[in-house]
């Protein structure tokens, strides 16, 4: 079991660190290196105010400083992606566009992915007292994903959001837990930086976990409508369905690495 766990994460690592897609090119935001842009998304942006393209970068608000002016920049930005068909859906909900810890504005949810920019995701590792896990299957309805299994919580924090706080409110959106059922789980840690091309652009993402034992009558619930089955199940058979391609490539590598974690503690 070791060695084929250890296959496993390595093979899962190597899947989450792609190259950016076929002319994608270097993004600046106020002058700042933030992402990678697609070449449609360039093509919407080529004429618009306050942004640059040439045949290698785009650089959007290049003379601005992070505030009020750039972030209206950004806001048209978006808008024109969503004109040229470059989004998937529309989220009403803004998140930090960063340079390295340090944010510099907001811009719309659904244009992080063809900007390539960075986005942070928190994860739920739910067990049960008898070491079963709990594990979510994505609503069909999602943009991406849909119907796969995933980690019984995950979701990217919101602009200016406090990690540990976005977890928490992830909890009750997803899984009807609310902060008094999560008083056994450990602080949220990174596991990795994820690089991977969808079809919309390209998916740079810190994954972040926390693990948390549930109490023996938890029932975790959905609110949001996000997840369509919940459910727990044995150690091997999660392995086995992560191994068959059944598991977003996110959970399976917060589910692989919190089983190797549990096994060299001891636990299971």
């Amino acid at each position: 079991m070791p060695k084929q766990l250890s296959d496993l994460y390595a093979d899962l690592c190597a899947r989450a660190q792609e190259p950016a897609p076929d002319g994608a090119h270097a993004l600046y935001i106020a002058g700042r290196r933030c992402g990678w842009a697609t070449h449609a998304a360039c093509d919407a942006l080529r004429d618009a105010p306050r942004v640059t393209c040439d045949d290698t970068s785009l650089r959007i608000g290049q003379d601005l400083m992070p505030g009020a002016e750039l972030n209206a920049v950004l806001e048209n930005v978006a808008e024109l992606l969503r004109r040229a068909n470059c989004l998937r859906g529309w989220r009403d909900e803004l998140l930090d566009v960063m340079d390295g810890d340090e944010p510099l504005g907001v811009i719309e949810r659904a244009a992080v992915r063809p900007l390539g920019l960075l986005t942070k995701a928190v994860h739920l590792n739910a067990w049960t007292p008898e070491g079963r896990l709990w594990v979510a299957r994505r609503a069909l309805s999602k943009s991406t994903d849909p119907g796969m299994w995933d980690t019984l919580v995950g979701g990217l924090a919101s602009s200016r959001e406090d990690l540990e706080l976005a977890l928490v409110r992830e909890c009750g959106e997803e899984a009807g837990l609310d902060a008094p059922d999560l008083a056994r789980r450990t602080p949220l840690r990174t596991i990795l930086r994820i690089h991977r091309r969808l079809p919309e652009g390209y998916q740079v993402e810190d994954v972040l976990t926390s693990t948390c034992v549930l109490a023996a009558d938890a029932r975790p619930a959905n609110r949001d409508g996000e997840v369509m089955q919940i459910d727990t199940v044995e150690v091997a058979t999660v392995i086995r369905q992560i191994a068959e391609g059944e598991f977003t490539l996110e959970a399976a590598l917060v589910i692989v690495e919190d089983i190797m974690q549990r096994q060299a503690a001891g636990q299971i």
